[in-house]
């Protein structure tokens, strides 16, 4: 009776370890923003080389360089009011995954600078004209 107990045991152990758990982790990054690229779910940063400055997906703020600092906003300064983000290109961050995307700045400026394209961008909503319709 006793070998019976501990040979059930042993089998007991044996299907448990070699039983393997199998974990989905899905994770919500953040909401992109209608003009943002189509096709980047889970991206933390786009680069915006026109007006050098970055959009934070997670938090939903630009960053940009003002008065010697780094300044998160929920708009951009003044001075692009009449920057159109639709329009403009935006470079999808992948390989940054901090908080502070500018420290990469030095180098972004030069590999994107003002004006780079790198083909079509197709932007996650339709920009809306003056009447709050979308452009056709």
């Amino acid at each position: 009776m006793k070998t019976l107990k501990l040979i059930t045991a042993g089998i007991f152990l044996l299907v448990c370890s070699l039983t393997q758990a199998q974990v989905s982790v899905n994770v919500s990054i953040g909401n992109p923003p209608p003009w943002g690229p189509a096709g980047y779910t889970e991206v933390e940063y786009y680069y915006i080389p026109d007006i050098e400055s970055y959009y934070d997906v997670r938090n939903e703020q630009f960053i940009y360089y003002q008065g010697g600092t780094w300044v998160r906003a929920s708009s951009l300064p003044r001075q692009y009011r009449d920057y159109d983000l639709y329009d403009g290109y935006k470079v999808v961050l992948n390989d940054y995954h901090g908080s502070t995307p500018y420290v990469h700045f030095s180098d972004h400026k030069v590999k994107y600078h003002k004006g780079y394209r790198n083909g079509v961008q197709i932007t996650n909503g339709v920009k809306k004209n003056k009447h709050g319709r979308g452009n056709k």
